[in-house]
């Protein structure tokens, strides 16, 4: 034989050829090849067990010993194999993207894409992932539903830009309304309130467009517009249910709720200018009720 070889072949008793490397060989010196292999280098580096990595990680350690074998196909799928892998390198303190890039090349190589019906995502902790996800969908679908309404109401988006008009009520064909005497001059100040009656979604805004109140009322909620306010105007689903005052007094409502409105003008002058305007005076501390016991709709 030539010089240099540095290993033998021995039979032992009753065994096979076995060859004997004397410890001077490329292979002594070379690190670990795949991914499998440099996991469990780094593994038994850090002085772990597989049972420890499956403890930090919540993988079995069935599926680590198959990653650690290159055994792809005992596992769920070839996402599975990247999120495992990339979750074991974590925990050894290796680069999970490389360990993750190195196990994709490898599926690539040795099995193609296995298309199965289970949900796609990398997991550290499997057992806790799915509820979470649940969770998340939850709070994605209330939040699409309050952003729909808010543009419903809010803006021209799904209604082609037509504002909705203010329905006039059908009783004022009906109800008698006696001559207007002199009607005092509407002052140009003074504190609108709105009182909610039910639940009730509003947007209140000035002729600047800028949102004073954007916000669904509770029943029994107040707001004050602020008196400096530009023209203060508002959007409102239901009418009816706000209860509209000047100075504390009560003025016609802003509809009777079978449209919703937009647009309409709240400062103090202009609702004491639609009381005028409809025939009904001017409000007073105590307003005078018509035969039915409630205040007439004042709307033209």
């Amino acid at each position: 034989m030539g010089h240099g070889i540095t290993a033998e072949w021995h039979r032992p008793p009753g065994g096979r050829n076995e060859r004997v490397n004397d410890g001077a060989g490329d292979n002594a010196t070379s690190p670990p090849h795949g991914p499998g292999a440099r996991l469990r280098a780094a593994r038994e580096s850090a002085g772990l067990s597989i049972g420890d990595i499956a403890g930090r990680t919540r993988i079995p350690q069935r599926h680590l010993e198959s990653i650690e074998g290159g055994a792809y196909a005992a596992l769920p799928s070839t996402t599975y194999a990247v999120g495992f892998a990339r979750a074991y390198a974590r925990a050894v303190g290796i680069d999970d993207a490389s360990i993750a890039a190195d196990v994709r090349r490898e599926l690539a190589v040795t099995a193609p894409e296995r298309h199965v019906t289970i949900p796609v995502y990398e997991v550290e902790d499997p057992s806790r992932t799915p509820p979470r996800g649940i969770v998340w969908g939850g709070v994605i679908v209330a939040l699409l539903l309050i952003v729909g309404v808010a543009l419903w109401y809010g803006t021209d988006l799904f209604r082609g830009g037509a504002p909705a008009e203010p329905a006039v009520a059908s009783e004022q064909a009906v109800v008698p309304v006696p001559a207007p005497a002199a009607s005092p001059t509407p002052v140009a100040g003074g504190q609108v309130s709105l009182t909610a009656t039910d639940e009730v979604w509003v947007r209140i805004y000035d002729a600047a467009d800028t949102t004073l109140l954007l916000k669904t009322m509770a029943a029994g909620e107040r707001y004050d517009v602020p008196p400096g306010a530009n023209d203060p105007m508002i959007n409102v689903g239901r009418p009816d249910q706000l209860r509209v005052t000047v100075n504390g007094s009560a003025v016609p409502p802003l509809g009777d709720g079978r449209v919703a409105i937009k647009d309409v003008k709240i400062s103090a002058a202009a609702l004491l200018a639609r009381g005028a305007a409809g025939g009904t005076p001017a409000p007073t501390p105590t307003p005078t009720p018509t035969a039915s016991g409630t205040v007439p709709p004042a709307f033209n």
